[in-house]
């Protein structure tokens, strides 16, 4: 069944079933659509878009797996660039809507995030404020004030820190509440971006990359990330559903627990359906998180993740964080080497930025000093 959408635009509720193949002239007709469906939303332009879409080959003959491609989130320009820039594009649209002037969010310690935000923010003339929650209760001084931390203030940003647990939401309410009263116009942005109008910058990532592989005439089988907030992914979701895609979705969570984080995802992939506002249907299946590469919690390196982050800096020359995309990263290459992609050809990991984040865990890696 096909329902109509903006300006009569028809938009499938059906996800495709696995193995369906649908012709490039479908997929660049729905990506159309998609984009006319997107059109209706404000959206400032913040990146570099499209980013690259490029083949993995010396990782890929390593591993002996599919052919692996990297989509480069990292490659989106703001602030070292980084997944949050597609979502800000839309929130910081909907800010300037608002007639806010100051703009308020939260993270972790090294959050790309926030590092993000307040670039945007900069860029856009307003000020910024950034509540830190210390999820790790690391001293090392690096860690503190060094990466993410450092560019949060270069950029100009108010920074606070919070204690492990905090009510981060009631934090930033209470701060706005304040601004508020001093004559201010906050605007509250939900952590990692991860709501129904930030979750619009993965939509338009989904047609992107399915726009991107229709004209290199690449069959993409699966598509790989890491998962935390819910807003890429939720996004990914709701945009591959859109354009009728087959290719196989993977988080691979950072965070939270498997159950907690597929719910996480189809709720918000659901309203963000609804917001899109094309009467689509988002399935319960569609939502696939493996979360056993979170370690010992958020922000806490694994031997997994220093492997992965090393390998690929010397193998492709790429830079992956260790809080977010380096752990996607060691999912992907486990599972590689498990046979989860057996009989696939292509497999694209998005990459989803944050290599500012390696400065503050310089002690992690333990590589060698000057040689003689």
């Amino acid at each position: 069944m096909q329902l109509k959408g903006v300006q009569g635009v028809t938009v499938t509720d059906q996800i495709s079933e696995v193995g369906t193949i649908t012709s490039q002239e479908m997929t660049v007709s729905l990506c159309k659509n998609l984009s006319i469906a997107l059109a209706k939303f404000p959206k400032v332009r913040l990146g570099h878009f499209p980013t690259p879409l490029e083949p993995m080959d010396r990782l890929s003959e390593i591993l002996g797996g599919p052919r692996l491609w990297v989509k480069r989130d990292d490659c989106t320009g703001l602030s070292s660039g980084g997944n949050k820039t597609r979502k800000l594009e839309y929130l910081m649209a909907d800010a300037q809507h608002e007639s806010a002037d100051t703009i308020i969010t939260q993270g972790a310690t090294q959050s790309n995030h926030a590092r993000q935000t307040t670039a945007a923010a900069a860029k856009l003339g307003m000020d910024c404020h950034i509540l830190l929650e210390d999820r790790t209760g690391s001293n090392d001084p690096n860690y503190i004030l060094n990466g993410n931390v450092l560019l949060d203030r270069l950029h100009g940003a108010s920074v606070s820190k919070r204690g492990n647990g905090a009510d981060m939401n009631g934090e930033m309410e209470g701060l706005a509440e304040r601004l508020r009263q001093n004559g201010r116009k906050p605007y509250i942005i939900p952590g990692g971006g991860s709501n129904q109008i930030g979750a619009l910058g993965y939509v338009n990532c989904a047609r992107e990359l399915a726009e991107q592989a229709a004209e290199m005439g690449l069959n993409i089988d699966a598509l790989v990330h890491a998962t935390g907030s819910a807003g890429t992914q939720a996004g990914l979701v709701t945009g591959l559903t859109a354009i009728q895609s087959a290719i196989h979705l993977l988080g691979i969570g950072v965070r939270a627990p498997q159950e907690k984080q597929e719910q996480m995802v189809f709720d918000l992939a659901v309203r963000t359906a609804d917001y899109l506002g094309t009467g689509l249907k988002i399935e319960r299946h569609s939502v696939r998180a493996n979360t056993d590469y979170v370690g010992p919690g958020y922000g806490m390196p694994t031997e997994g993740m220093i492997e992965a982050v090393k390998l690929l800096a010397r193998t492709e020359g790429i830079l992956f964080d260790p809080v977010y995309s380096g752990k996607g990263l060691d999912g992907l290459i486990a599972q590689v080497k498990e046979g989860y992609f057996d009989g696939m050809n292509n497999v694209v990991f998005l990459h989803t930025g944050g290599s500012a984040a390696l400065f503050g865990y310089s002690s992690a890696f333990e590589l060698p000093g000057y040689t003689e």
